[in-house]
């Protein structure tokens, strides 16, 4: 796909063609790369902004996500949270075991989501904190709505969880191990319905919480769209088959059109 024409290419495009000619050459098998998503998040998904109150929802078609966290912690939105639900995904898929170890330093665990520990209000140790306090708080009510069916199971993300982590020092080593402790219903339906994602495409993707749902849909899911969606689309759709050479996914005057594509994830 050619680059849109524009006077100098920004850094982050630039990154971003660069990570996907290394995917590219090599597989995600092959780079052991194999990420994993939940598929209950991936037909609809969390907040790309802040909702601003304690309650979130999302339709698609028949499938509706609500999303409830107390109204003094909020909700989780960005692509922070995404990111850490696709890290915490695979590794219970890895492990089949619902405890998540997040590792020994709060570095250590940055490192792994590709983000530089940065301090201060607006830095990425505060902006981390928040949202994986957000993410793991809220409970989560999926619908379906059919013509003859309605079913409605409900799960929590995490049952338990402890970040004993130093914002001022994150290179710190910790006497106690940093975990979450997956929902059961929620451990049970990623474990049983796993959807596998290119772990270097989502960090190539980071900066655009959009970008990474649209990879992740490209999938399989659905997505009903808005006038702010449809104003962003483009740009992030481009953004996402630079990644993903291989989705054969086009904008057309009455939507998209997605003919049969080669997954990105070779079994």
């Amino acid at each position: 796909m050619k680059c849109v024409d524009a006077p100098l290419l920004r850094q982050c495009d630039l990154d971003l063609i660069l990570r996907a000619e290394a995917i590219e050459r090599e597989d995600a098998k092959e780079a052991g790369a194999i990420g994993y998503m939940a598929r209950a998040i991936i037909q609809a998904t969390m907040p790309h902004s802040d909702p601003g109150t304690g309650e979130f929802r999302r339709r698609n078609g028949n499938y509706t996500l609500v999303m409830l966290a107390p109204s003094d912690i909020g909700l989780p939105y960005g692509s922070i949270p995404r990111l850490v639900l696709s890290w915490i995904s695979t590794e219970a898929v890895r492990t089949k075991e619902p405890t998540v170890v997040l590792g020994d330093t709060l570095s250590s665990f940055m490192r792994e989501l590709d983000l530089v520990p940065t301090g201060g209000r607006w830095g990425t140790i505060t902006r981390l904190r928040n949202q994986m306090q957000r993410l793991f708080s809220t409970s989560i009510s999926c619908t379906y709505d059919g013509d003859k069916n309605w079913a409605n199971p409900g799960f929590r993300i995490a049952d338990e969880t402890h970040l004993w982590w130093h914002p001022k020092d994150p290179d710190q080593l910790d006497l106690w191990q940093s975990t979450v402790t997956l929902g059961s219903r929620f451990f049970r339906e990623l474990v049983d319905h796993p959807v596998p994602v290119d772990m270097r495409a989502l960090k190539a993707l980071r900066r655009s919480p959009m970008a990474l749902d649209l990879y992740c849909w490209l999938t399989g899911a659905d997505y009903g769209r808005d006038r702010d969606f449809k104003a962003r689309f483009p740009y992030s759709l481009h953004r996402v088959l630079t990644a993903y050479t291989q989705a054969r996914a086009y904008i057309v005057e009455d939507g998209l059109l997605i003919k049969p594509s080669r997954t990105h994830i070779q079994r």
